[in-house]
Order: structure tokens, then C-alpha cells, then sequence
């Protein structure tokens, strides 16, 4: 069943604050194989011009996708997410996350297709420090295939 049109340009509330912390910054990097010191070295950062250690770009991801889980867990939205895939994912940074950050993320739907029976679910999340300023806007695409035919 399809998605209902009507939901294009909700917006949930945001999210409790998340705070960036330099060690949860330096493990991503590790994991993702981020060398650069700028993530990992506060020294390093502010030879960059940084506070202290910044993000490696797509560390906000975390927070965005469970920002996300309020679309995602809307009953009213009817989505069934045992049948979602991940279809597509970027971002637009207005400046680096950065360790000490406490960000909240606001999820709006942007737009809903259906397609060969799958709905397709565009979801845009806007990532703001304390003070308000934008910091990231994320665009996360969920892909629900079709049920499959008996």
C-alpha cells in the first residue's frame, strides 16, 4: 500500500541534544580508516584553525538516521520498516562538526514516491548547535520494496 501523499512536509520535533564527544569523534575515524589528525589530534585542529578535533564527514550520519527513527516509527505514516532498505544518503555542511557540539536534529519529509510498488521516502534532516546555527543538512533516502506476491 502506498505511502499517503499528505505527509510530504511534515516536520517532527527536534531531537534531545547530542553531544560530540572527542573520543566517540576519534573512534568513528578509526573505523571508517580516517588518518587525517585534524579528527583525532586537538593540536592538529587548531594548526587548521578549529576549536578542537572536528568530525570526520560522515559522522553526523549516526545522528541523522536516528533522528530519522521518528518518520520512520510514525504510525500514522503506515511505513513497514521490516521491508526498508537504505537507498541513498548525503550532506551539505555549513561548517565541521566539532567536539563539544550539542546538536538536535529536526526530520521533515520531503517527498514520497512510489514506484514498482515500492515507496521511496525522502527525508531531510537539519542539524543545529545550541546556539541555533545550522551545521549540517542531511538527506537520507529509504527505499520500502514491495511486498512480495504469494
Amino acid at each position: 500500500m502506498a505511502l499517503d501523499q499528505s505527509f510530504v512536509g511534515r516536520t517532527y520535533p527536534p531531537t534531545a541534544p547530542y553531544e560530540v564527544g572527542r573520543e566517540k569523534i576519534r573512534e568513528f575515524a578509526e573505523a571508517v580508516g580516517e588518518t587525517n589528525p585534524v579528527y583525532t589530534d586537538p593540536e592538529a585542529a587548531k594548526e587548521f584553525g578549529h576549536p578542537d578535533v572536528i568530525a570526520p564527514p560522515t559522522f553526523v550520519f549516526s545522528i541523522t538516521f536516528r533522528a530519522a527513527g521518528q518518520v520512520v516509527q510514525d504510525p500514522q505514516l503506515g511505513l513497514d520498516y521490516d521491508r526498508v532498505v537504505h537507498g541513498d544518503q548525503k550532506f551539505a555542511y555549513a561548517r565541521p562538526v566539532r567536539a563539544g557540539d550539542r546538536l538536535t536534529v529536526t526530520s521533515t519529509i520531503e517527498a514520497i514516491k512510489s514506484l514498482a510498488g515500492n515507496d521511496i521516502l525522502d527525508i531531510r534532516g537539519e542539524v543545529h548547535d545550541e546556539s541555533g546555527e545550522l551545521v549540517v543538512t542531511a538527506w537520507t533516502k529509504l527505499v520500502a520494496r514491495a511486498a512480495e506476491e504469494a
